[in-house]
């Protein structure tokens, strides 16, 4: 008899809660993002990223500028933060505004000699990540890693 009074109790109070849409706290869609600019390379020929420590924040939105200064393409790869953030888009840019607009999940970003890519991402798990690289090889064989074109990403 308990049970049965048990039950008709909790039937009664699951039919009496009304489901509510939650918005999460900061709407990702109204945020202002949070502008990162990172170099590849330099233009006078360094295989290396400027910065190369580079710090985010989960719940919050960031637009990581990638710009390549130097006379050689370059990779930005990191598989621990794609594997971290949500990606809203990548934009390829230059001069006249938006070329390209990518969505999905992102790997790597190459960037031409003097081009601009924007990657717009929300962190959404922590940790520190130390595979940020560029794996392109020189002509001699060597990969632009090896000359000390690597970083390390904290997200918070």
């Amino acid at each position: 008899m308990r049970s049965l009074i048990m039950s008709a109790a909790s039937a009664l109070l699951i039919g009496s809660i009304t489901v509510m849409p939650v918005q999460a706290a900061g709407d990702l869609s109204k945020q202002e993002p949070i502008e990162v600019r990172v170099a590849l390379g330099t233009a006078d020929g360094e295989h290396r990223f400027v910065s190369n420590e580079l710090s985010f924040e989960t719940g919050k939105l960031y637009k990581l500028v990638l710009t390549n200064p130097s006379k050689t393409k370059h990779y930005f790869t990191s598989a621990g933060l794609a594997s971290r953030v949500y990606t809203r888009k990548v934009q390829v840019v230059n001069r006249s505004g938006t070329l390209a607009e990518i969505k999905g999940t992102i790997r790597e970003i190459e960037v031409y000699p003097g081009g601009v890519t924007e990657w717009w991402f929300v962190p959404v798990a922590t940790g520190v990540i130390d595979d940020l690289h560029c794996h392109i090889k020189d002509d001699s064989g060597v990969t632009h890693a090896e000359h000390g074109m690597t970083g390390t990403i904290t997200i918070k």
